[in-house]
């Protein structure tokens, strides 16, 4: 099944409980929030105290993408404040093992995520522990970027790794998921599609989510 997961990086922040709400009527079913320390990625977002705001007005999983260094450090207070998922870069944790387990410890779904750069074959010791692994469609820190078309190869390769290795992790995307995108990226073996601008940039985001995930749920039709 195909899952859509509106980022609110893309939203009005001075509507964002009326945004959420219509892109779940639209059919999104996961909250994605990207977190942001302005080290890793050249950006600054938010913290805890904006997932604790979310979690007051949405019963939807809150998936927390930490683009952070040093997440061990923050794992608890974002589980604390209502996280469900958290995923953290392969790239920022020298002890990722340790850092997927302590997410778990917190019964939050612990995801690993990689950059642009970085190769599948890196996640190979991690993969019978993560729930999901994020493959990043962009080079993180910002919103509205091209997708890099050479990210497909790595969701198809991680959709092989893992019927070759009979495991169970989710395959999630972020970055440049658009109608324009969005075939492509399901029919390489994407399930959760994360997805900013596509839905909250123009116009009505209940509207925007439903075309997208029509046309996400047409795309698992053609699949290989």
């Amino acid at each position: 099944m195909v899952e859509l997961a509106p980022s609110i990086l893309s939203a009005d922040f001075t509507h964002l409980a009326d945004q959420v709400k219509a892109a779940a009527e639209g059919g999104g079913t996961v909250i994605h929030v990207d977190v942001m320390d302005g080290h890793f990625v050249p950006n600054i977002t938010w913290g805890p105290p904006v997932v604790k705001s979310l979690r007051k007005v949405t019963e939807l999983p809150l998936d927390c993408h930490l683009m952070i260094e040093n997440p061990d450090l923050f794992i608890p207070e974002f589980a604390a404040a209502g996280a469900d998922w958290i995923s953290v870069h392969q790239e920022a944790c020298p002890h990722l093992n340790r850092t997927l387990h302590l997410i778990k410890s917190h019964n939050c779904l612990a995801g690993v995520v990689i950059n642009p750069a970085t190769p599948v074959d890196t996640l190979s010791e991690v993969l019978d522990i993560v729930d999901y692994v994020l493959v990043m469609s962009v080079n993180p820190g910002f919103g509205a970027q091209e997708f890099i078309r050479g990210s497909l190869h790595k969701v198809r390769r991680l959709a092989e790794i893992r019927a070759e290795r009979h495991l169970n992790y989710r395959i999630e995307i972020d970055g440049g998921i658009a109608l324009d995108t969005v075939t492509d990226v399901v029919r390489a073996g994407a399930e959760i599609l994360v997805a900013g601008n596509a839905v909250f940039g123009h116009g009505d985001p209940k509207g925007n989510a439903q075309r997208l995930l029509k046309t996400a749920t047409e795309a698992t039709l053609l699949r290989v």
